[in-house]
């Protein structure tokens, strides 16, 4: 299981982006996150950049990948107050 409380805050914000640009849903989280790197649209960060600070787009990683998305959705579900 992916620990989100040490994951690079960088990746984290990359994870929010691509979701506020498209969708949590697979293979839509996908499609935006390889698209966003691609063009290096968020902070810069290309494949490379985004590996070195944990996110691997590789079909090879793509457990990790989805445990990684899986952590940040759970943690951004925004939070309703009672009333």
């Amino acid at each position: 299981m992916v620990d989100v409380n040490f994951m690079d805050l960088r990746l984290k914000d990359f994870i929010v982006f691509c979701i506020e640009r498209s969708s949590k849903e697979w293979p839509t989280i996908y499609d935006e996150m390889a698209n966003v790197a691609g063009q290096r649209l968020f902070r810069g960060l290309g494949y490379a950049e985004l590996k070195e600070i944990g996110l691997s787009l590789s079909f090879s990683d793509m457990d990790r990948l989805i445990q990684q998305v899986g952590q940040v959705v759970s943690q951004n579900i925004p939070q309703h107050e009672e009333i």
